[in-house]
């Protein structure tokens, strides 16, 4: 089956790390978020911020929590999305059903609702001619993100988003075969068999690509990445910020 034009778009999407001195076209920003508001949200509760981060002091600083990942600091733009209960509590006190007591599933709502939201975003932002890239990184220390952002309680950082005018266009990853993640009624594990033929073609991706070329395979890059980012605070920080009390 032939893809659509948006199809095109989501198969052919790439991290962008490199971008030209070059702003975003005036209200682009603007649109792109009501594109994002535009996602599916879970009873309408739209339990997600953005934070624009236009001065270079923060940017610096998260960059540098984040890692170092300087495309924070030279991108057009850098979006911090946060998982926000704050509006809701303030509706259930206004409607005289007490202050929300940090349960999981309102935890777990709020940051379906931020991904939901910012996948929309990166895909109208794509479908302009632009590029960005998810930051996870900023929850290497999310109370600095807290503090250069004055978030407040209710509110927690979950990633940023770097967006521009690419610079730099990266050849797309290969995602696992359909058959690994299309399950028929009930759960299949893959072969091993299977997994070797997606880790070769990893493996000849990762050293044949033009730029960090590197010599790997999937199931050694998830494993590095998995067990070397346990961010093993962010339970106490969401804790403390209101989420996932019970």
């Amino acid at each position: 089956m032939s893809p659509t034009p948006t199809q095109t778009l989501q198969l052919g999407h790439t991290s962008v790390r490199r971008y030209l001195d070059k702003p975003l076209d005036p209200g682009q920003l603007e649109q792109l978020i009501r594109c994002g508001q535009a996602a599916a949200t879970s009873s309408f509760i739209q339990a997600y911020s953005v934070i624009r981060v236009t001065r270079p002091e923060a940017r610096a600083a998260i960059a540098a929590a984040a890692g170092g990942q300087a495309w924070i600091e030279q991108a057009a733009e850098f979006l911090v999305y946060c998982a926000d209960l704050r509006r809701l509590n303030s509706a259930c006190i206004k409607a005289g059903k007490g202050e929300l007591e940090g349960y999981s599933e309102h935890g777990l709502a709020a940051v379906v609702d931020v991904a939901l939201m910012a996948q929309n975003v990166l895909l109208a932002a794509e479908s302009m001619g632009l590029g960005g890239v998810f930051i996870g990184g900023i929850r290497n220390d999310p109370q600095v993100v807290v503090d250069q952002l004055g978030l407040p309680e209710r509110v927690a950082p979950v990633f940023g988003m770097c967006l521009g005018w690419p610079d730099q266009q990266n050849e797309v990853k290969p995602r696992m075969p359909v058959d690994l993640v299309l399950h028929q009624d009930v759960y299949r594990d893959p072969s091993d068999d299977e997994l070797a033929a997606y880790d070769r073609q990893m493996a000849d991706y990762y050293a044949g690509r033009g730029s960090n070329v590197k010599l790997s395979d999937w199931t050694s890059a998830v494993a590095t990445a998995m067990q070397g980012k346990k961010r093993e605070h962010m339970l106490e920080f969401l804790r403390g910020r209101g989420f996932f009390q019970r």
